[in-house]
């Protein structure tokens, strides 16, 4: 039997031993195994653990030479906790869809509301687009989305609203469609100020190498990230239902094996 459970047989009950060590549950829930260890964690996505683990603010003492080497983001520090000890964390957030990544050697930029846990071999930086956090280095992270993700590859002009991130290309430019602007809704909305922006009005431009992940939906998340206006361009707030579908389990590797992502997901 699976660890989703076969249909019509009944729920799966899971203990320490049956769970999956740092893989999926299911589409919505993911396991990680600490072995004495410790994982960069956001506050309130831990759903439940086994074992001995403790949870500690950043900027506790003796784990300010782990912040000091891998946290950088002091705008999200209220956000995280560092979790460490022995047992297995089970990382949900509000049945959105859950997927982990191998970063190998990469550069990473994703929506602060998005990222859900990453080890602390990766470093995290604030990236200078308000609402996104920036990932170097090589360790796994996990990020949530709403419905399941899409790899594109550049130059490609996206919804800001369905952006989720994007790996090793350079940051995106602001794209307004005079068309749509000069035309009679952009008109309307000149005049009224009613209506929020919208992908054919506004885009995100990437060009150059690289790999740009996006949600299947152009619902943000409800997740109002630290530090930054609340009604930035493209920061997470505007709520919506959360995205169904499943997704494979594992963790594919970003950059180095986009193809091996794209088979992943059915692309």
């Amino acid at each position: 039997m699976s660890a989703y459970g076969t249909p019509g047989a009944g729920p799966v009950v899971h203990d320490p031993a049956t769970l999956p060590a740092d893989d999926n549950v299911n589409p919505y829930t993911f396991c990680v195994e600490l072995k004495g260890n410790q994982w960069f964690l956001q506050k309130g996505k831990m759903i439940a653990y086994y074992g001995a683990i403790e949870f500690n603010g950043i900027g506790h003492g003796r784990l300010d030479r782990l912040v000091r080497t891998a946290f950088h983001s002091p705008l999200h520090a209220s956000d995280w906790v560092v979790a460490e000890g022995s047992g297995r964390m089970l990382l949900a957030d509000r049945a959105f869809d859950v997927n982990s990544f191998d970063l190998d050697d990469g550069n990473l930029t994703i929506r602060s509301g998005n990222l859900l846990a990453f080890q602390p071999t990766l470093a995290l930086k604030q990236s200078i687009v308000p609402g996104f956090l920036t990932l170097i280095g090589t360790g796994r992270f996990v990020a949530a989305s709403n419905g399941p993700v899409v790899f594109m590859e550049p130059p490609i002009r996206v919804d800001p609203q369905a952006l989720v991130g994007w790996a090793d290309c350079p940051s995106p430019c602001h794209h307004y469609d005079h068309g749509y602007l000069t035309g009679v809704w952009g008109g309307l909305r000149a005049m009224t100020g009613l209506g929020p922006v919208s992908g054919e009005e506004h885009q995100f431009e990437f060009t150059g190498a690289g790999t740009v992940l996006l949600q299947s939906s152009e619902t943000l998340m409800p997740e109002q990230a630290a530090g930054v206006l609340p009604d930035a361009p493209g920061v997470p707030g505007a709520g919506g239902p959360a995205g169904t579908g499943g997704h494979p389990s594992g963790a594919p590797s970003l950059p180095g094996q986009v193809e091996g992502l794209r088979r992943r997901f059915g692309l």
